[in-house]
């Protein structure tokens, strides 16, 4: 299934407008992955983010709007998340998640070569 790429648009462009970010785009996960400086930070899954982030504020995220848990083979991904569309709808919402992994991006490890 293709992801939504009116989200991807919009990622990029909020991502442009910030300086000295090596953004790098990558099609994984059933989507698109956007590796700001070397390290996975966003994807788009379908219609989804897929948030990166800190994984102690893994509380407060989840009760953010339209936040989903990250689940695969039965078990929860502590620090990723998905947000639906309604969650990213406004704004502000988008922003906050955007910034949200942008943020832990910075003290993230990058995965292996």
């Amino acid at each position: 299934m293709a992801y939504d790429t009116k989200l991807a648009d919009r990622i990029r462009e909020y991502l442009a407008e910030i300086p000295n970010l090596e953004i790098e785009e990558k099609k994984m996960f059933r989507g698109l992955t956007f590796m700001v400086n070397g390290k996975m930070c966003i994807n788009v899954s379908v219609e989804n983010l897929m948030c990166r982030f800190d994984p102690k504020l893994q509380d407060e995220i989840a009760e953010k709007k339209g936040y989903q848990s990250m689940i695969m083979k039965g078990k929860e991904y502590k620090g990723y998340c998905y947000v639906n569309p309604e969650g990213i709808k406004a704004k502000e919402d988008f922003e906050y998640f955007i910034n949200l992994c942008l943020e832990f991006n910075k003290v993230a490890k990058s995965s292996r070569k």
